[in-house]
């Protein structure tokens, strides 16, 4: 049996719940009705990707065929990032998936985690341990006042010049030298096992006065929960139809595939603690997939995978070349 690490993707950790589109994913413009038509819409790039995702696919398949798992809903998953099949719908008010889209999953702006202990298992022993995490937080910002400002500009772009974030994972990879500052919560993290989705672990500052516009991520199959470190009154979130705040030390959970935004209209910072997490009724299978889907996304994108012609337009090629030999022995006949 290959060995797991195959297709054991590093998890993407964008704490702030929002990534913008990458080529990869990206059929073109107008949405094509056919595999054919599809295929010649990708650019040569885009093709080999696809090439690679369906090989992995097929080898995380065969692995969970044993345990009688199967990964349909990730294949079909696949069909509509491409662009294949028509893009999924909204299940209520407010709901805004993208093409980045696995069907069959429950759809709710707030999940109430701590009352469903047996999808979120993680989720109580977390809110337990809110003074330490809020506690070593303060220690923190006592020492470095400016822990924020290293936060990605570009990240303003879509989230508000009042929005910044330290990361404690991205990209899958734990930051050793944040969590060198954040020790316990870390160690917290990890001991809770908590299934971590593609985008990962920070604490997002919103500053006074600021908000975040109405957006939605698309992603229907992570569920974000945001642990209250510092909550002004007056602070707000909307998510679909339903508005919420933030309590400190407990956590609010929502589905950013839903439109969502924020408001701290205080004169004093918000501060979060956010955690992006799986689905709870994805299968092991489908996880296993989809990490390797968003590996291999990550790994084209930082230029680890080599540029290679897709084997679909040698094989192309290689057809034209014996039809136009044969052509040149039969006259076209």
């Amino acid at each position: 049996m290959m060995e797991m690490r195959r297709y054991r993707m590093i998890r993407y950790a964008i704490g702030f719940c929002c990534l913008a589109r990458t080529s990869s994913f990206t059929v073109g413009p107008s949405r094509q009705s056919s595999r054919s038509s599809c295929l010649s819409a990708l650019t040569e790039r885009q093709m080999q990707f696809w090439e690679d995702v369906d090989e992995g696919l097929t080898d995380v398949e065969q692995v969970y065929a044993s345990r009688g798992q199967d990964i349909d809903r990730i294949r079909t998953f696949a069909k509509s990032a491409r662009g294949e099949i028509p893009p999924p719908k909204g299940d209520a008010p407010g709901h805004q998936p993208s093409e980045e889209h696995v069907e069959g999953l429950t759809a709710r702006p707030i999940w109430d985690v701590i009352d469903e202990p047996g999808l979120f298992p993680w989720a109580t022993g977390l809110e337990e341990s809110a003074d330490v995490i809020i506690q070593e937080f303060e220690e923190k910002l006592a020492r470095d006042q400016k822990m924020f400002a290293s936060d990605s500009a570009w990240q303003n772009q879509v989230m508000g010049q009042g929005w910044s974030a330290i990361r404690l994972q991205r990209l899958g990879v734990w930051n050793s030298e944040v969590c060198a500052e954040f020790p316990k919560t870390y160690e917290l993290l990890q001991s809770l096992k908590i299934p971590l989705a593609v985008r990962g672990v920070c604490f997002a500052r919103q500053a006074p006065g600021s908000g975040v516009e109405p957006h939605s991520d698309g992603r229907n199959f992570i569920l974000t929960s945001h642990m209250g470190i510092q909550v002004p009154e007056g602070c707000w979130m909307k998510v679909g139809e339903e508005t919420r705040t933030w309590k400190e030390g407990t956590l609010t959970t929502l589905d950013t595939s839903f439109e969502h935004s924020t408001g701290n209209p205080s004169d004093s910072e918000r501060v979060v603690l956010i955690i992006d997490f799986w689905h709870p009724e994805l299968t092991e299978a489908e996880r296993a997939a989809l990490e390797y889907v968003y590996d291999l996304r990550n790994q084209f994108e930082t230029g680890k995978v080599p540029i290679r012609k897709p084997r679909a337009l040698q094989e192309q090629e290689q057809e034209g070349g014996m039809a136009g030999l044969w052509n040149s022995l039969t006259g076209g006949k």
